[in-house]
């Protein structure tokens, strides 16, 4: 028996990995699913929308949340590959720091999903997200609409371990040198704590005063800066942007104190995301006519950018509310007088 044993072919550790990771047809996929954090809201309608449509597939999902802490991302990666799952969805807080863990899921043939902030350098088997370069454009495009063309501007990003947050301002400074736009002063907001752009409106008088309009990384952010605005009676006056299409962002588009915000149908980048996850762990190729390729800093990868969408006062109905995103009497809540129809 040992002589056989000895005689039989060997197998590399990936095909092992691969072989591992095969699901037989009776089998339940097990995804798993690492958040950066649910402060920012729209989280956790991607988490509900993802969660549905892969239990709708057959897969159960087991959902964790670092609250922006990037080793306890870790440990929750390592958890999962303990447990085997299929695939890991990461929405991810740095990049840098969670590169190896990521490779240790893949040396056990797990799939890994980056879902709308990129894993560089880790060969994921998808990443998913929008257009981030769009979004910076839309945003400078309105404020050069605003009235900001030809001013001084101000950009309040987000977090500078989020990948994206380059992308967006990426299109964001070329609108601005097309518009005539100086962006006179940048800060990044660690762990998108939107109480530090806030701070900086607070502390910063004379850069607000020769602003002719605010970009804000996210909503979140904006609500900080359009409530110390307010204190200041400024806010309304001076145009602010944002992204995520919050709420309380369209409330206050509504109200006249932000001027836009850019919705992205995380419903649909939701479902997508769950249907590839299933293929993925049934060892089948991505398809379809959005699932392109981009490099990773080291690989090339599957790719999927969906396409933002601006929203200002004027299309807000047609977008935000007859999609569903949100309802009418959320929206309208404060300005009732205002609702359409009335």
């Amino acid at each position: 028996m040992v002589m056989v044993l000895l005689l039989l072919p060997g197998c590399s550790a990936g095909e092992k990995a691969e072989e591992k990771k095969k699901v037989a047809p009776d089998d339940k996929i097990q995804i798993a699913m690492s958040f950066d954090s649910f402060v920012i809201e729209r989280w956790q309608r991607d988490r509900d929308v993802f969660v549905s449509t892969a239990k709708e597939l057959g897969a159960t999902v087991n959902v964790q949340n670092a609250n922006g802490d990037v080793e306890k991302q870790k440990e929750q990666i390592e958890y999962f590959i303990k447990k085997g799952v299929d695939v890991i969805v990461i929405v991810c807080i740095d990049s840098d720091s969670l590169k190896s863990t990521v490779q240790k899921a893949k040396d056990e043939g797990i799939k890994i999903i980056a879902y709308d902030r990129p894993v560089t350098d880790s060969n994921a088997d998808l990443y998913i997200t929008f257009d981030n370069e769009m979004v910076g454009t839309l945003m400078a495009e309105a404020l050069a609409k605003s009235g900001a063309a030809g001013g001084n501007v101000l950009m309040l990003g987000g977090s500078p371990l989020d990948n994206n947050v380059p992308a967006v301002e990426k299109g964001f400074n070329k609108v601005c040198e097309r518009e005539n736009m100086t962006v006179i002063d940048t800060i990044h907001c660690d762990g998108w704590r939107a109480e530090i752009a806030g701070d900086y409106i607070y502390e910063h008088e004379d850069m607000v005063e020769n602003a002719s309009g605010i970009m804000c990384g996210n909503d979140n952010l904006a609500g900080m800066v359009i409530r110390a605005l307010s204190e200041k009676r400024l806010a309304g006056d001076l145009p602010v942007v944002g992204q995520d299409a919050d709420l309380e962002a369209c409330q206050r588009i509504v109200e006249g104190t932000q001027n836009m915000t850019v919705y992205k149908p995380v419903e649909k980048l939701a479902k997508r995301a769950a249907e590839c996850a299933i293929a993925l762990a049934k060892g089948e190729p991505l398809e379809g006519d959005d699932v392109t390729t981009i490099n990773d800093g080291t690989y090339d990868i599957a790719y999927i950018g969906l396409t933002p969408i601006a929203v200002t006062k004027d299309n807000l109905d047609e977008v935000i509310i007859s999609s569903g995103f949100h309802l009418k009497e959320d929206v309208y809540l404060n300005v009732p007088e205002k609702m359409p129809g009335n």
